[in-house]
């Protein structure tokens, strides 16, 4: 692993490698399902993450190529979880600068100060100018896992 982190798991069903999506909302709502098949929400907690950017913008586009996916904690959020999408074409969000995106990293906190806590974790990892580029080009959950520094 790259770094050990204080992550949730990331289970296979919660990583998505070379998708296809017709547009930013598509990309979000894969993510969205990634973290439903994880059992980390249901599957309403997609729609939350797309309304979030409907309403606020692409600020979710943290990063060059890289969306940070979330919604506010609620009863879609059954426990902390992530899922990884990485993009075989990326899709513009909208941002002046950061724009298209490649991978989708999709955070659910069940409450939220973890929520907080969680997205300053995931910032850490993003510090490395590469990460994304080498989630971007991972061929198996497993070399995402060890970017990230999360277990399965």
């Amino acid at each position: 692993m790259d770094q050990e982190t204080d992550l949730p798991a990331l289970p296979d069903e919660a990583v998505v490698l070379a998708a296809r999506a017709r547009d930013w909302r598509d990309a979000v709502e894969l993510a969205g399902r990634a973290l439903a098949a994880s059992g980390a929400t249901d599957a309403g907690y997609a729609t939350d993450m797309v309304r979030m950017i409907e309403k606020h913008g692409p600020y979710v586009v943290v990063a060059p190529g890289l969306a940070l996916a979330h919604a506010r904690p609620g009863s879609a959020v059954r426990r902390d979880g992530l899922a990884i999408v990485t993009l075989a074409e990326p899709v513009p969000f909208g941002h002046p600068y950061n724009d298209p995106v490649r991978v989708v990293l999709a955070l659910a906190g069940a409450s939220s100060a973890r929520h907080l806590q969680l997205v300053a974790e995931i910032a850490n990892i993003f510090n490395d100018s590469d990460a994304v580029e080498r989630i971007a080009e991972a061929e198996t959950p497993d070399a995402v896992r060890a970017i990230l520094g999360v277990a399965a």
